[in-house]
């Protein structure tokens, strides 16, 4: 009875979605109030009914019912209740009913935003987004029914995949989620905009805050994914240029292009054919980072499901680039501008610039990710890209961006004197300068090293620059004390100092990849009891094994005291997870955090009697500051969306 109450809400979720999309089109192309009223009021049925599916399956779950076979596959009677929560997204049939629920939902909120200040681009929108909803739930009803029978039912489920089992995985694909499906509603603006001919600013100032909303969650997903793999995949790192963070990296990308040449369009009239295919091949790379991770056509660590979507989705993709061709086409005329560079020294120059280079980064990740299949098809031959490819690519397109990120915001639009410029540039050249002088002194060497440090150093100085000045002209005219400046400041132009917030944390973020990826120490080593070994200024000796039945498996942990300095310290314990059904265990490691360093412990091998264990030990220095730069962008992207106030005039 749940599995046939769960697949025929979809279904007709199936039918109200499509009579909504039709609705919308033929209703606002007529102009048919009525009509358009019914097509909102099918939104929020097709809401309902996909919420009402997405409760029935986890009912399911949580009652453990595995007469459904998607159940029996991600959850066992003895999981905790979370993991089965948890289920929904661990794999294929679920997180697409996921995806589906927060598409329908972001399409809601589209309707509740524009039934009280309706816009005619609106309803040619919500037509396209209900068209993308429909996609979704033709894969619920008949392809990948989450709620397909088996039989016999099994008396126990298989659970999830063993590296699902972390409270990380709570809330990293939910954060990843919700930055693809927001990409869904700029892009339906600007295929709206394409539509009507309004091809004007107004999809972009309609669709911005939504665009940093999107931004920030994909922003949240990838770096917590990346604080996911250093914790619980048990190799010391958090990126490895794996295809399925590629996926997730590359609408980023061009996402991130998308928020700067936006401000061009906005300024000077300029790029709008550029913007409308830089939102379209966003929301095309979410889709194509769907098809990677849910066809099985690439192995990943990340890829914890597949099925028969691939067909499927690459039609959907093709329908998405194609149509917004088509269309590019048929308003090439409307979309010719007049405006051009006024001077290759301008802001709108270093963001354009800016732009060219986050679209040659991402066509190297493509490039890096897609070349396997290439050989494969075309030699026959299997072959992989790692990450010295990518790091040797894209490294100086990272610093090019790095150094934009300092020079662009303090470049006048339309044109800029070389006195300004030099004026603007002398004090962060000053202090990067400065930082090259004690980097010297500390002794790091290396071209690239000593780059990875002092353009974040140049960087950082413009940002506090440009803080500094907006505070000092606020205490000259207003009188007001340094925070209330800070405050006034950032809540007169929220966009301006929001990002400049979010290029912070990228200098911080960038401090932390560099000091991380280029000083690690690491060592292993096979102790008996009570011997030890030295790493870095850390002492770690090996006290004892111990195991414990847990509800899913059986856990083996190894104590070791860790000494700084010669000074004793805390009792880390490393473990392994052995699964019935894997032939290998899964690693549990153990660390001791710190902004100037991590210790990370892996268990390596141990002897069933105690006798000795072989433990991985790696210095991970500065790897602290690459979250702690998260954070700070995350505050600088909530900062831009925060809805403003206007400032009382004195």
């Amino acid at each position: 009875m749940t599995a046939q109450l769960g697949h025929f809400t979809l279904v007709l979720a199936l039918l109200v979605t499509l009579y909504g999309a039709v609705a919308f089109l033929v209703g606002s192309r007529r102009r048919l109030p009525p009509l358009l009223a019914s097509a909102e009021r099918s939104v929020l049925v097709s809401f309902g009914l996909v919420t009402l599916a997405l409760l029935v399956m986890e009912y399911a779950l949580v009652t453990s019912d595995f007469s459904i076979r998607y159940v029996a596959n991600v959850s066992t009677k003895a999981s905790p209740i979370r993991y089965k929560i948890a289920g929904l997204w661990g794999n294929l049939e679920g997180s697409i009913l996921l995806w589906e629920w927060l598409q329908v939902l972001f399409i809601a909120l589209v309707v509740f935003r524009f039934r009280r200040r309706p816009h005619p681009l609106a309803p040619h929108a919500l037509g396209v987004l209900m068209g993308i909803s429909a996609f979704f739930l033709v894969l619920l009803a008949a392809v990948t029914n989450p709620f397909q029978q088996h039989a016999p039912v099994p008396p126990d489920g298989r659970g999830l995949n063993p590296l699902l089992e972390v409270t990380d995985m709570l809330v990293h694909p939910l954060l990843l989620y919700h930055g693809y499906v927001g990409f869904s509603v700029p892009f339906a603006f600007a295929f709206a905009a394409l539509l009507t001919g309004r091809l004007e600013n107004e999809w972009l100032t309609l669709t911005r805050r939504w665009t940093v909303l999107a931004w920030l969650f994909l922003t949240a997903g990838i770096l917590y994914g990346g604080w996911w793999s250093y914790r619980t995949l048990g190799w010391g790192g958090y990126w490895a240029w794996d295809p399925v963070e590629n996926a997730s990296f590359m609408p980023w990308l061009t996402g991130t292009a998308f928020l700067h040449s936006v401000m061009i369009q906005e300024k000077r009239g300029m790029l709008k054919v550029w913007n409308l295919v830089l939102i379209t091949l966003t929301f095309a790379l979410v889709i194509f980072g769907t098809f990677l991770t849910r066809s099985g056509i690439l192995s990943s660590v990340h890829a914890f499901a597949e099925g028969p979507v691939g067909i499927f989705f690459l039609a959907f993709l093709a329908t998405v680039v194609l149509g917004t061709l088509g269309l590019l086409l048929w308003r090439a005329e409307q979309l010719r501008v007049p405006g051009e560079l006024d001077s290759l020294v301008s802001r709108e120059s270093a963001f354009l610039l800016n732009n060219l280079l986050l679209v040659a980064f991402c066509f190297t990740v493509f490039l890096g990710t897609i070349f396997p299949l290439l050989a494969e098809a075309v030699r026959g031959v299997k072959v992989s890209v790692g990450a010295p490819f990518f790091n040797y690519v894209n490294v100086p397109i990272g610093l090019a961006l790095l150094f934009l990120m300092g020079v662009g915001p303090v470049i006048p639009w339309r044109r800029a004197s070389w006195a300004s410029l030099r004026r603007n540039v002398v004090g962060p050249t000053a202090t990067a300068a400065l930082a090259t002088a004690l980097l010297m002194v500390a002794g790091v060497r290396g071209f690239f090293p000593v780059l990875g440090f002092v353009l974040p150093a140049f960087v950082g100085a413009t940002v506090v620059m440009e803080f500094g000045r907006g505070m000092r002209a606020r205490r000259r005219l207003q009188g007001e004390g340094w925070g209330t400046a800070f405050r006034g400041l950032v809540e007169r132009n929220r966009r301006r100092y929001g990002g400049l917030i979010v290029h912070l944390g990228v200098v911080l973020l960038t401090i932390g990849i560099v000091g991380s990826s280029t000083y690690k120490l690491e060592r292993e080593a096979a102790l008996a009891p009570g011997e030890s070994f030295q790493v870095g200024r850390y002492t770690v000796r090996f006290d004892g094994l111990e195991g414990a039945e847990a509800p899913t498996h059986f856990r083996v942990w190894g104590a070791f005291t860790v000494s700084t300095d010669g000074r004793p310290g805390r009792v880390l314990k490393p473990a392994q997870r052995f699964y019935q059904g894997y032939d290998s265990p899964f690693a549990s490691v153990d660390a001791r955090y710190g902004l100037r360093e991590d210790l990370y412990l892996i268990l390596a091998s141990f002897a069933r009697d105690g006798s000795q264990a072989t433990v991985k030990a790696l210095v991970n220095p500065l790897i602290s500051w690459i979250w702690l730069g998260g954070v700070v962008i995350l505050v600088g992207a909530l900062t831009a969306l925060w809805p403003g106030r206007r400032e009382e005039k004195p």
